[in-house]
């Protein structure tokens, strides 16, 4: 079942939708209805729906600037636009925002059913295209050569030469990389209710169809895919143009794959996105970037794309880790999993009774670990602010225990810090961006044009990761936390001046005077005439 929402300012037209139409029997959910694209838009941020159905002209936000954001944002939704105006220029506005199909009005009830089947049915082939068997088992025989995905293996994990690269790509017939390139990984959570048989060759038909969809998504993009060892999707994005867009396009990128592999093939992948690099000998560290945006995973939860510039904000990279042991420590202490650092750091000490190597070696280790959680600092803890921990005095306080069993504990206790320093800098990053954010909305309420996506930019968060952060900090959504303020500056100028209601409308923001009056007598509890000449007029409040 899809589902779909309606977006008309007639409430006649949507009352005569939803009641005249069965919409089950052709396949959707009626998932809502609202009076103009604003509204529309955030429910569409919430329910991400299959299907919208939406008049042009609307207040607001008219229909073809709500298609201009799901095109942008959410490729993967169809959107039907219905009219009453018979111009050719709405129609091809339309087509570049590849609008599904462009009405005129007045349109019948028999015209709407055949509307749903049609897209229902397109929908339906786009379903069965990627679960036919036998399509994705031929493109498995035909796949990427070995030895190709080896050399992007090679050139993302350990770096190569510019000269080898150079003649790599050639070779490969590649695509030359841009001046700005930008690794995302992704890997499978698990394969959710989907019945295995006993076979191998089941799992990897269905890591391959999960492979198909990021490689045809790939077609549309300047992009590079391929899987690793541990069989994981890596894409490499590049472009010429400004370093958010690059970055905007690889978390577009990332949530459409997501989308279709969960709604598709019925199982979840996590991708994580590294840092933008200028050329193709620094995809290491775009890589490794990506690898610890993936790590966040157990923190955050399955089937995110998550974006390392989110999580940790803009540091240089830092080395890696010199052990698998120590990596996986990092990655524990990183994400704040205080019981798999403790499990991981037994075990190490465990192995190394049982190794019976030398006390010199068993010391040696142990400067390579906390070596590991001094560098997940620094990748953590801007330079401008000096961490608290002296790595010095740990370095050498090792060499002052007798036994493992003393050093056990204390490395525990190492740990402990450092994860206390990290939680430490992510809640001041996080705060800093929060602070950042309420600062810019407070400087440019008046802009009418105001949205979330600007003010992201403006931070350099992702949407996503920024609406839920900062929910968490300030108790509203964006959009309420905007609207808070400019009513708030609405009752000053009500309070101080003597301006017309539609001026200070204007004043805070609001182009349409009745919308205002809506806002501010929901917020204030009456309207903005009563509350200049009442509560506000006798005590000023």
């Amino acid at each position: 079942m899809y589902k779909a929402i309606i977006v008309d300012d007639e409430a006649v037209v949507r009352v005569g939708l939803k009641n005249t139409i069965q919409w089950r029997e052709h396949g959707f959910e009626l998932a809502g209805d609202y009076a103009n694209g604003r509204d529309a838009w955030e429910a569409i941020e919430q329910d991400k729906p299959d299907l919208v159905i939406s008049d042009i002209s609307m207040p607001f936000m008219d229909g073809l600037e709500l298609a201009g954001l799901i095109a942008a944002s959410y490729p993967y939704i169809k959107v039907i636009i219905l009219t009453g105006f018979d111009e050719f220029e709405y129609a091809q506005q339309a087509l570049r925002l590849k609008v599904s199909d462009f009405v005129l009005k007045p349109i019948t009830a028999r015209e709407i059913r055949g509307l749903l089947d049609k897209a229902r049915s397109e929908m339906d082939e786009e379903r069965q295209r990627r679960e036919d068997l036998s399509r994705l088992q031929s493109q498995l025989k035909q796949s990427v050569p070995l030895l190709r995905e080896r050399f992007l293996e090679r050139l993302v994990a350990v770096g190569l030469g510019k000269a080898e690269i150079e003649d790599r790509f050639a070779y490969f017939g590649l695509p030359p990389l841009g001046a700005g390139s930008v690794a995302v990984v992704a890997d499978i959570d698990d394969f959710g209710d989907r019945e295995l048989l006993s076979y191998a060759h089941d799992v990897e038909f269905l890591r391959f169809a999960a492979f198909d969809i990021f490689e045809e998504i790939a077609g549309r993009e300047n992009a590079i895919v391929f899987r690793t060892r541990e069989e994981r999707m890596v894409v490499i994005l590049t472009g010429e143009g400004d370093g958010n867009e690059l970055y905007e396009t690889a978390f577009r990128y990332a949530e459409e794959a997501r989308h279709h592999i969960e709604k598709f093939l019925s199982f979840t992948v996590t991708a994580g996105i590294g840092r933008i690099v200028p050329s193709a000998e620094l995809l290491p560290d775009s890589y490794k970037g990506a690898l610890s945006a993936l790590d966040y995973r157990f923190l955050h939860g399955k089937n995110r794309v998550l974006s390392i510039l989110d999580l940790e904000g803009r540091p240089e990279a830092a080395p890696p880790a010199a052990m698998a042991w120590d990596r996986k420590l990092v990655s524990a202490v990183k994400t704040g999993s205080i019981r798999e650092a403790q499990e991981l750091i037994e075990r190490g000490i465990a192995e190394l009774k049982q190794s019976r190597v030398p006390i010199e070696t068993c010391f040696l280790q142990m400067q390579k670990v906390v070596l590991s959680l001094m560098n997940a600092i620094q990748e953590v803890v801007p330079h401008d602010r000096e961490a608290s921990i002296d790595s010095q005095m740990m370095l050498m306080e090792v060499y002052r225990f007798k036994t493992l069993d003393e050093i056990e504990a204390w490395l525990k206790q190492v740990v402990s810090a450092v994860m206390t320093e990290i939680a430490e800098n992510r809640n001041h990053f996080t705060n800093a961006q929060i602070h950042k954010a309420v600062e810019y909305i407070e400087t440019n309420y008046a802009n009418d044009k105001m949205s979330l996506q600007d003010l992201c930019r403006h931070v350099l968060m992702s949407t996503s990761y920024f609406s839920l952060v900062f929910k968490q900090h300030t108790g509203e959504t964006f959009v309420e936390y905007l609207t808070g303020v400019r009513i708030a500056k609405a009752k000053e100028l009500l309070r101080s001046t003597s301006l017309k209601f539609y001026e200070i409308a204007a004043e805070v923001g609001y182009g349409d005077p009745n919308y205002f009056s809506i806002l501010f007598k929901k917020r204030a509890g009456m309207t903005p005439k009563d509350y200049r000449d009442g509560p506000a007029k006798e005590s000023g409040t």
